[in-house]
């Protein structure tokens, strides 16, 4: 029997980079990492219908950067702006760091894994054929240039 390993440990420091990028003492570890959980918690079931496919985060000081990248930008940054505005008054219930929030939009969701995969559990939600879905994901995918 094979072994099996973690998809994104193995890949780490190779061809994928770490979704929190912060460097802290033994005492404050746990309580950092389980502030980026409940903070990466929070935006995922805040904007589950944004097409969100990853949350990074990164701790200088006293400074917290959320990099949020999604498929909708424009739901997110509301209109004027106020929806991010309320979205970090929010987040700073979570931590008494100061929170800047950075959006990026992602040009082709039909690339991103996470983005199909949600695409897919939505259709079967919807009692959508499985195979009627999958098929779709594929030819959309393999249409916008994927292999």
């Amino acid at each position: 029997m094979g072994q099996k390993i973690h998809p994104i440990g193995l890949r780490l420091g190779y061809i994928k980079d770490w979704s929190s990028s912060w460097f802290a003492k033994k005492k404050d570890f746990s309580r950092l990492v389980y502030e980026d959980l409940k903070l990466r918690r929070f935006v995922r079931e805040r904007f589950s219908f944004a097409g969100i496919a990853r949350v990074e985060i990164e701790r200088a000081r006293h400074k917290v950067k959320l990099i949020i990248y999604t498929a909708k930008p424009g739901i997110i940054i509301g209109r004027r702006g106020q929806e991010i505005d309320r979205l970090k008054e929010d987040l700073q219930k979570f931590t008494s760091q100061e929170i800047y929030v950075d959006i990026k939009e992602i040009k082709f969701p039909a690339f991103e894994a996470q983005l199909v995969a949600e695409n897919v559990a939505f259709q079967l939600k919807r009692r959508v054929n499985f195979r009627r879905a999958m098929k779709k994901a594929i030819s959309t995918t393999m249409e916008n240039g994927g292999l």
